[in-house]
């Protein structure tokens, strides 16, 4: 009677752990991956190292915009990516809260290469985003090119009159819009403005 007990037990044990297993790869199987991009990069983009940082500090060594990029891995909030051959992780320092990891790399990798635009533009804005710097009468796609996403924690919305930028963790810099969406002035210190402000 114990035995008989006991070995129904055993199979109910059984039963269960492998309706849990089952339930379990129902869920894997469900749960979409996120998906992994390939494209180019939308702006100039700064690195540390293989680290670029949704700070993206312009004083930082830059990889130009369209450069080919390939999303390989995802972890806690970063990237894996293969850009142009080499390989470098897209970290989320600062913007967790307002976004997830994969929209925000999402407006990084972009399918359009952004060269294409670029070559559009007037001489001067070219020359401008391709040294990575800011001059007035740009349009919010030119600053976005140049000098990339402004932080999401600061910057909620990008229809705010002012976009805050960062050279470096202490050296600040903003971006002043007019009524037509174009680039009314660049705040900056003294001594940083030259750096972020573009002059023929």
């Amino acid at each position: 009677m114990i035995g008989s007990v006991a070995k129904g037990m055993k199979t109910g044990l059984g039963v269960l752990a492998a309706t849990l297993a089952l339930g379990a790869c129902k869920t894997l199987e469900t749960t979409p991956a996120a998906p992994l991009q390939q494209g180019y990069t939308c702006c100039n983009l700064h690195h540390e190292g293989d680290w670029i940082s949704d700070s993206n500090y312009a004083g930082l060594p830059m990889v130009p915009a369209g450069t080919p990029v390939k999303v390989l891995s995802y972890g806690r909030y970063r990237a894996h990516v293969d850009m142009n051959g080499k390989p470098f992780r897209f970290g989320q320092d600062y913007g967790r809260e307002q976004e997830s990891t994969e929209k925000w790399v999402s407006k990084l990798v972009v399918t359009e290469d952004p060269k294409l635009k670029l070559a559009s533009y007037p001489k001067q804005v070219q020359e401008a985003i391709k040294a990575g710097q800011l001059m007035k009468g740009m349009t919010k796609e030119q600053v976005l090119m140049s000098v990339g996403y402004p932080l999401t924690n600061e910057n909620p919305s990008l229809d705010a009159p002012v976009w805050r930028y960062w050279r470096s963790s202490f050296d600040e810099y903003q971006v002043e819009w007019d009524k037509q969406g174009r680039v009314k002035n660049i705040a900056a210190h003294p001594m940083s403005l030259p750096l972020i402000e573009y002059k023929k």
